[in-house]
């Protein structure tokens, strides 16, 4: 679904700040956009977008491909603010919405959207991204397009410092040949643990995932904790 409709003709933003915001974070990109999920509440005040930025795979190696877009409009002074995150998966994108108050049962992506579930352990661990709490913050994450390997590596840490098993790490793989997608997540216990898990998996030491345990919290409060990122392939997909 291309050609982006933001809904906002007879709008301008709030303030000349969030104009110029606007433009380099949305519409400067937006030919390249393709919608994979909206909401529009029937007030016209609010609406939700999953998209899609093809022009993401020239840019950084590893940059997430998806935006959340929340556009929030005053219908009475014409005007319009939005806020945006760029996040590696559609779930992800997905669980941004649902925490600024888009009904879930609204963002569902079409069926015929995208590489389908491969089993129902990648669509409950989908659904469990979508619906816990504000557990976990995104560290970092790195997305790999080209034919021969399109998978993304995700890295999270929990808020609270305390949990057993701080760190998980998501992991989606694309079959192109049977158009399916998994998505698996492991745990691990220190920053470091994670870290070494990621610098194999990227040299071609395909360790399996370890265990973890299984409430997973949304993956999109407002900060990240500070940890430097952990890897970046030095023979990631050409861009």
């Amino acid at each position: 679904m291309d050609n982006t409709d933001f809904r906002l003709d007879g709008y301008e933003a709030v303030t000349d700040e969030v104009d110029v915001r606007f433009w380099h974070s949305i519409e400067i990109s937006a030919p390249d956009f393709s919608v994979l999920a909206a909401h529009h509440t029937l007030d016209h005040q609010h609406s939700y977008y999953v998209l899609h930025d093809r022009s993401a795979t020239w840019g950084h190696p590893g940059e997430p491909q998806l935006i959340g877009l929340h556009l929030t409009r005053d219908t009475t002074a014409r005007t319009f603010s939005f806020d945006h995150s760029r996040l590696p998966l559609a779930a992800m994108a997905q669980s941004w919405l649902i925490a600024r108050g888009c009904p879930k049962e609204a963002i569902t992506l079409p069926s015929d959207i995208g590489p389908v579930a491969a089993d129902e352990a990648t669509t409950a661990l989908e659904d469990r991204l979508l619906s816990d709490g504000d557990h976990f913050a995104l560290v970092t994450s790195y997305t790999s397009d080209t034919p021969d390997c399109m998978q993304v590596t995700v890295l999270l840490a929990a808020i609270d410092e305390s949990v057993p098993v701080r760190f998980r790490v998501l992991l989606e793989d694309v079959d192109t040949t049977s158009w399916t997608r998994t998505l698996r997540e492991g745990g691990f216990t220190t920053f470091q643990e994670a870290v070494t898990w990621w610098k194999a998996h990227w040299t071609g030491e395909r360790a399996p995932l370890p265990a973890a345990p299984p409430s997973t919290g949304r993956t999109t409060p407002p900060a990240k904790p500070g940890f430097p990122a952990p890897f970046t392939p030095r023979t990631g997909p050409t861009r």
